[in-house]
Protein backbone atom coordinates (compact mmCIF):
# COMPACT_ATOMS: atom_id res chain seq x y z
CA UNK A 1 0.00 0.00 0.00
CA UNK A 2 1.06 3.49 -0.77
CA UNK A 3 0.33 6.61 0.49
CA UNK A 4 -0.24 9.73 -1.24
CA UNK A 5 -0.74 13.22 -0.31
CA UNK A 6 -2.95 14.44 2.89
CA UNK A 7 -4.76 12.94 5.45
CA UNK A 8 -3.05 9.23 4.69
CA UNK A 9 -5.17 8.86 1.40
CA UNK A 10 -4.27 5.16 0.82
CA UNK A 11 -3.67 4.72 -3.31
CA UNK A 12 -2.74 1.05 -4.02
CA UNK A 13 -2.49 1.08 -7.46
CA UNK A 14 0.86 1.47 -8.67
CA UNK A 15 -0.23 3.57 -12.02
CA UNK A 16 -2.25 6.13 -10.35
CA UNK A 17 0.79 6.35 -7.66
CA UNK A 18 3.28 7.03 -10.19
CA UNK A 19 0.98 9.12 -12.26
CA UNK A 20 -0.20 11.20 -8.98
CA UNK A 21 3.11 11.96 -7.40
CA UNK A 22 4.40 12.57 -11.16
CA UNK A 23 1.78 15.30 -11.05
CA UNK A 24 2.44 16.31 -7.62
CA UNK A 25 6.15 16.84 -8.11
CA UNK A 26 5.78 18.76 -11.34
CA UNK A 27 3.32 21.35 -9.66
CA UNK A 28 6.23 21.62 -6.53
CA UNK A 29 8.37 22.56 -9.21
CA UNK A 30 6.47 24.94 -10.77
CA UNK A 31 5.03 26.63 -7.77
CA UNK A 32 8.81 27.54 -7.06
CA UNK A 33 9.35 28.85 -10.32
CA UNK A 34 6.53 30.68 -10.51
CA UNK A 35 7.10 32.78 -8.03
CA UNK A 36 10.66 33.79 -9.02
CA UNK A 37 10.62 37.50 -9.24
CA UNK A 38 13.26 39.57 -10.76
CA UNK A 39 13.14 41.39 -6.88
CA UNK A 40 14.84 39.20 -5.12
CA UNK A 41 12.80 40.31 -1.74
CA UNK A 42 9.40 39.19 -3.42
CA UNK A 43 10.60 35.35 -4.43
CA UNK A 44 11.64 35.43 -0.65
CA UNK A 45 8.47 36.67 0.67
CA UNK A 46 6.48 34.74 -2.02
CA UNK A 47 8.52 31.65 -1.45
CA UNK A 48 8.22 31.57 2.51
CA UNK A 49 4.64 29.71 2.34
CA UNK A 50 5.55 27.20 -0.05
CA UNK A 51 8.67 26.36 1.13
CA UNK A 52 6.97 25.48 4.85
CA UNK A 53 5.13 23.01 3.26
CA UNK A 54 1.55 22.16 3.44
CA UNK A 55 -0.84 19.85 2.50
CA UNK A 56 -1.17 20.66 -1.06
CA UNK A 57 -4.70 19.07 -1.09
CA UNK A 58 -6.14 21.38 -4.25
CA UNK A 59 -3.53 20.11 -6.33
CA UNK A 60 -4.02 16.53 -5.66
CA UNK A 61 -7.52 16.84 -6.19
CA UNK A 62 -6.41 18.56 -9.62
CA UNK A 63 -4.52 14.98 -10.05
CA UNK A 64 -7.12 12.65 -8.83
CA UNK A 65 -10.28 14.44 -11.06
CA UNK A 66 -7.55 14.48 -14.09
CA UNK A 67 -7.58 10.67 -14.07
CA UNK A 68 -11.02 10.51 -15.47
CA UNK A 69 -9.03 11.98 -19.05
CA UNK A 70 -5.43 12.47 -19.80
CA UNK A 71 -3.78 12.63 -16.08
CA UNK A 72 -0.88 14.18 -18.36
CA UNK A 73 -2.75 16.51 -20.37
CA UNK A 74 -0.93 20.43 -20.91
CA UNK A 75 -3.15 22.01 -18.88
CA UNK A 76 -3.43 19.59 -15.24
CA UNK A 77 -0.54 20.88 -13.77
CA UNK A 78 -0.64 24.19 -14.49
CA UNK A 79 -4.23 24.79 -13.02
CA UNK A 80 -3.14 22.83 -9.79
CA UNK A 81 -0.67 25.78 -9.71
CA UNK A 82 -3.20 28.34 -10.25
CA UNK A 83 -5.58 26.81 -7.38
CA UNK A 84 -2.27 26.44 -4.87
CA UNK A 85 -1.38 29.62 -6.10
CA UNK A 86 -4.01 31.26 -5.01
CA UNK A 87 -4.68 29.29 -1.93
CA UNK A 88 -1.07 30.12 -0.53
CA UNK A 89 -2.68 33.89 -1.27
CA UNK A 90 -5.64 33.89 0.92
CA UNK A 91 -3.48 32.35 3.80
CA UNK A 92 -0.82 35.97 3.29
CA UNK A 93 -4.13 37.57 3.69
CA UNK A 94 -6.05 35.56 6.37
CA UNK A 95 -3.13 35.90 8.74
CA UNK A 96 -3.07 39.27 8.58
CA UNK A 97 -6.81 39.54 9.22
CA UNK A 98 -6.02 36.82 12.06
CA UNK A 99 -2.71 38.44 13.54
CA UNK A 100 -1.64 34.70 13.41
CA UNK A 101 2.10 34.74 14.58
CA UNK A 102 2.57 31.38 12.87
CA UNK A 103 1.77 29.79 9.75
CA UNK A 104 2.72 25.76 8.68
CA UNK A 105 5.09 25.59 12.10
CA UNK A 106 7.06 28.95 10.45
CA UNK A 107 6.66 32.31 11.35
CA UNK A 108 3.83 33.66 9.61
CA UNK A 109 4.48 36.57 6.69
CA UNK A 110 3.17 39.26 8.68
CA UNK A 111 4.90 38.66 11.71
CA UNK A 112 8.40 37.74 10.02
CA UNK A 113 7.94 41.21 8.18
CA UNK A 114 4.69 43.07 8.52
CA UNK A 115 1.44 43.24 7.58
CA UNK A 116 2.18 45.50 4.71
CA UNK A 117 4.46 43.15 3.22
CA UNK A 118 2.08 39.96 3.65
CA UNK A 119 -0.93 42.02 2.16
CA UNK A 120 1.22 42.59 -0.94
CA UNK A 121 2.74 39.41 -1.24
CA UNK A 122 -0.73 37.71 -0.89
CA UNK A 123 -1.34 39.90 -3.94
CA UNK A 124 1.53 38.87 -5.88
CA UNK A 125 0.57 35.82 -5.97
CA UNK A 126 -2.71 36.41 -6.92
CA UNK A 127 -0.91 37.94 -9.88
CA UNK A 128 0.94 35.63 -10.99
CA UNK A 129 -1.96 32.81 -10.50
CA UNK A 130 -3.45 35.13 -13.28
CA UNK A 131 -0.43 34.83 -15.46
CA UNK A 132 -0.67 30.97 -15.52
CA UNK A 133 -4.24 31.01 -15.52
CA UNK A 134 -4.53 33.25 -18.94
CA UNK A 135 -2.63 30.49 -20.69
CA UNK A 136 -5.40 27.99 -19.68
CA UNK A 137 -7.99 29.92 -21.85
CA UNK A 138 -11.45 32.14 -21.38
CA UNK A 139 -13.21 29.36 -19.58
CA UNK A 140 -10.95 28.40 -17.09
CA UNK A 141 -10.45 32.20 -16.53
CA UNK A 142 -14.15 32.70 -16.00
CA UNK A 143 -14.52 29.42 -14.14
CA UNK A 144 -11.60 30.50 -11.47
CA UNK A 145 -13.08 34.45 -11.16
CA UNK A 146 -16.72 32.43 -10.27
CA UNK A 147 -14.86 30.44 -7.96
CA UNK A 148 -12.56 33.82 -6.14
CA UNK A 149 -15.55 35.55 -6.26
CA UNK A 150 -16.87 33.47 -3.55
CA UNK A 151 -14.18 32.63 -2.09
CA UNK A 152 -13.81 36.20 -1.03
CA UNK A 153 -17.71 36.64 -0.79
CA UNK A 154 -17.27 34.00 1.97
CA UNK A 155 -14.33 35.65 3.69
CA UNK A 156 -16.51 39.15 3.56
CA UNK A 157 -19.47 37.27 5.15
CA UNK A 158 -17.49 35.89 8.09
CA UNK A 159 -15.97 39.05 8.91
CA UNK A 160 -18.99 40.66 9.07
CA UNK A 161 -20.67 38.70 11.17
CA UNK A 162 -24.63 37.06 10.66
CA UNK A 163 -27.06 39.95 10.31
CA UNK A 164 -30.26 40.34 13.14
CA UNK A 165 -32.23 38.08 10.82
CA UNK A 166 -29.91 35.40 9.94
CA UNK A 167 -29.85 31.85 11.33
CA UNK A 168 -25.92 31.67 12.64
CA UNK A 169 -25.41 28.21 11.87
CA UNK A 170 -27.00 28.78 8.09
CA UNK A 171 -24.57 32.02 7.98
CA UNK A 172 -21.57 29.70 8.86
CA UNK A 173 -22.21 27.78 6.71
CA UNK A 174 -22.59 30.13 3.89
CA UNK A 175 -19.50 30.79 4.66
CA UNK A 176 -17.52 28.00 4.35
CA UNK A 177 -19.23 27.33 1.12
CA UNK A 178 -17.39 30.40 -0.05
CA UNK A 179 -13.90 30.04 1.75
CA UNK A 180 -13.74 26.86 1.33
CA UNK A 181 -15.99 24.46 -0.88
CA UNK A 182 -15.55 27.41 -3.96
CA UNK A 183 -11.68 25.93 -3.91
CA UNK A 184 -12.38 23.03 -3.46
CA UNK A 185 -14.91 22.31 -5.65
CA UNK A 186 -12.58 24.19 -9.13
CA UNK A 187 -10.00 22.14 -8.45
CA UNK A 188 -11.84 19.04 -9.06
CA UNK A 189 -13.39 21.03 -12.44
CA UNK A 190 -10.20 21.83 -13.55
CA UNK A 191 -8.60 18.47 -12.93
CA UNK A 192 -11.36 16.68 -14.86
CA UNK A 193 -11.79 19.17 -17.61
CA UNK A 194 -8.17 19.87 -18.20
CA UNK A 195 -7.85 16.33 -18.64
CA UNK A 196 -10.91 15.94 -21.36
CA UNK A 197 -13.30 14.69 -19.16
CA UNK A 198 -16.64 13.85 -20.27
CA UNK A 199 -19.14 16.97 -19.02
CA UNK A 200 -20.64 14.76 -16.77
CA UNK A 201 -18.08 13.72 -15.17
CA UNK A 202 -16.44 17.27 -14.46
CA UNK A 203 -20.33 17.69 -12.90
CA UNK A 204 -19.81 15.42 -10.66
CA UNK A 205 -16.56 15.58 -9.64
CA UNK A 206 -17.15 19.57 -9.22
CA UNK A 207 -19.77 18.41 -6.62
CA UNK A 208 -18.11 16.19 -5.13
CA UNK A 209 -15.39 18.58 -4.64
CA UNK A 210 -17.72 21.42 -2.73
CA UNK A 211 -18.59 18.92 -0.19
CA UNK A 212 -16.04 17.31 0.30
CA UNK A 213 -14.26 21.02 1.25
CA UNK A 214 -17.18 21.28 3.54
CA UNK A 215 -16.90 18.29 5.13
CA UNK A 216 -13.12 18.65 5.70
CA UNK A 217 -13.63 21.91 7.18
CA UNK A 218 -16.23 21.23 9.41
CA UNK A 219 -14.01 17.88 10.58
CA UNK A 220 -11.35 20.54 11.40
CA UNK A 221 -14.07 22.07 13.49
CA UNK A 222 -14.35 18.51 15.43
CA UNK A 223 -11.01 18.01 15.76
CA UNK A 224 -10.70 21.58 17.29
CA UNK A 225 -12.72 20.20 20.54
CA UNK A 226 -12.18 16.33 20.15
CA UNK A 227 -8.21 15.77 19.31
CA UNK A 228 -5.24 15.78 21.55
CA UNK A 229 -3.42 18.57 19.28
CA UNK A 230 -1.28 15.45 17.12
CA UNK A 231 -4.13 15.17 14.17
CA UNK A 232 -4.99 18.78 13.38
CA UNK A 233 -1.58 20.02 14.31
CA UNK A 234 -2.81 22.81 16.73
CA UNK A 235 -3.75 23.31 20.34
CA UNK A 236 -7.20 21.88 21.47
CA UNK A 237 -9.44 24.51 21.86
CA UNK A 238 -8.01 26.99 19.79
CA UNK A 239 -11.07 28.51 18.17
CA UNK A 240 -12.86 27.74 21.38
CA UNK A 241 -10.34 30.18 23.16
CA UNK A 242 -10.53 32.72 20.62
CA UNK A 243 -14.50 32.54 20.89
CA UNK A 244 -14.94 31.78 16.99
CA UNK A 245 -18.01 29.90 17.29
CA UNK A 246 -17.51 26.79 14.81
CA UNK A 247 -20.07 24.18 14.30
CA UNK A 248 -20.21 22.24 18.00
CA UNK A 249 -20.76 25.78 18.81
CA UNK A 250 -23.45 26.94 16.77
CA UNK A 251 -25.24 23.67 17.33
CA UNK A 252 -25.50 23.95 21.20
CA UNK A 253 -26.35 27.47 20.39
CA UNK A 254 -29.43 25.79 18.93
CA UNK A 255 -30.00 22.85 21.20
CA UNK A 256 -33.08 24.17 23.82
CA UNK A 257 -31.05 24.37 27.57
CA UNK A 258 -31.60 21.24 29.81
CA UNK A 259 -32.31 22.66 32.61
CA UNK A 260 -31.80 19.10 34.51
CA UNK A 261 -28.05 19.19 33.60
CA UNK A 262 -25.55 21.45 35.52
CA UNK A 263 -23.10 20.97 33.31
CA UNK A 264 -25.40 21.72 30.31
CA UNK A 265 -26.01 25.22 32.37
CA UNK A 266 -22.39 25.50 33.02
CA UNK A 267 -21.12 25.29 29.77
CA UNK A 268 -23.17 27.67 28.15
CA UNK A 269 -22.64 29.77 31.18
CA UNK A 270 -18.47 29.62 29.97
CA UNK A 271 -19.21 30.57 26.10
CA UNK A 272 -20.07 33.43 27.35
CA UNK A 273 -17.03 34.66 29.41
CA UNK A 274 -13.45 35.32 28.21
CA UNK A 275 -12.07 31.88 27.97
CA UNK A 276 -8.32 33.24 27.41
CA UNK A 277 -7.92 31.88 30.77
CA UNK A 278 -6.59 28.78 31.06
CA UNK A 279 -8.72 27.33 33.79
CA UNK A 280 -12.23 28.35 32.34
CA UNK A 281 -10.74 27.48 29.22
CA UNK A 282 -9.66 23.88 29.82
CA UNK A 283 -13.15 23.32 31.94
CA UNK A 284 -15.11 24.18 28.78
CA UNK A 285 -13.13 22.36 26.58
CA UNK A 286 -13.84 19.23 28.93
CA UNK A 287 -17.48 19.17 29.68
CA UNK A 288 -17.59 20.55 25.61
CA UNK A 289 -16.28 17.40 24.88
CA UNK A 290 -18.84 15.51 26.73
CA UNK A 291 -21.73 17.40 25.26
CA UNK A 292 -24.26 15.87 22.70
CA UNK A 293 -23.66 18.95 20.59
CA UNK A 294 -20.32 17.28 19.61
CA UNK A 295 -22.16 14.18 18.51
CA UNK A 296 -24.32 16.28 16.28
CA UNK A 297 -21.31 18.10 14.96
CA UNK A 298 -20.06 14.42 13.66
CA UNK A 299 -23.45 13.19 12.25
CA UNK A 300 -23.07 16.79 10.33
CA UNK A 301 -19.80 16.21 9.03
CA UNK A 302 -20.22 12.61 8.01
CA UNK A 303 -23.26 13.45 6.15
CA UNK A 304 -21.55 15.83 4.03
CA UNK A 305 -18.55 13.26 3.34
CA UNK A 306 -21.38 10.45 2.69
CA UNK A 307 -23.23 12.96 0.15
CA UNK A 308 -19.90 13.36 -1.42
CA UNK A 309 -18.99 9.50 -1.80
CA UNK A 310 -22.85 8.99 -2.95
CA UNK A 311 -22.12 11.50 -5.85
CA UNK A 312 -19.10 9.26 -7.11
CA UNK A 313 -21.86 6.49 -7.80
CA UNK A 314 -22.27 6.95 -11.13
CA UNK A 315 -18.14 7.42 -12.07
CA UNK A 316 -16.89 4.12 -13.37
CA UNK A 317 -14.76 2.03 -11.35
CA UNK A 318 -11.37 2.51 -11.31
CA UNK A 319 -8.26 3.28 -8.90
CA UNK A 320 -8.78 7.38 -8.92
CA UNK A 321 -12.79 6.87 -8.15
CA UNK A 322 -11.73 4.52 -4.68
CA UNK A 323 -8.98 7.19 -3.75
CA UNK A 324 -11.94 10.04 -3.76
CA UNK A 325 -14.05 7.47 -2.03
CA UNK A 326 -11.23 6.91 0.43
CA UNK A 327 -10.87 10.48 1.04
CA UNK A 328 -14.51 10.47 2.63
CA UNK A 329 -13.12 7.83 5.29
CA UNK A 330 -10.64 10.25 6.02
CA UNK A 331 -13.30 12.29 7.20
CA UNK A 332 -15.02 9.51 9.22
CA UNK A 333 -11.46 8.77 10.61
CA UNK A 334 -10.92 12.46 11.37
CA UNK A 335 -14.12 12.67 13.07
CA UNK A 336 -13.41 9.98 15.56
Amino acid sequence: MTVVGPFGLSVQDRDLTRDVQTGMDAVEAALAETVKSDVSFITITASHLIEAGGKRFRPLLVMLAAQFGDPYAPGVVPAAVVVELTHLATLYHDDVMDEAPVRRGAPSANSRWDNSVAILTGDFLFSRASQVLADLGPEAVRLQADAFERLVTGQILETAGPGPDDDPLRHYLDVLAGKTGSLVAVSCRFGSLMAGAEPWVVDILTQYGERMGMAFQLADDVLDIASDGHESGKTPGTDLREGVPTLPILLLQEMPADEDDPADARLRELLQLDLADDDLHAEALRLLRKHPALERARRETLRYAEEARALLDPLPECPAKAALQGLCDAVAIRTM
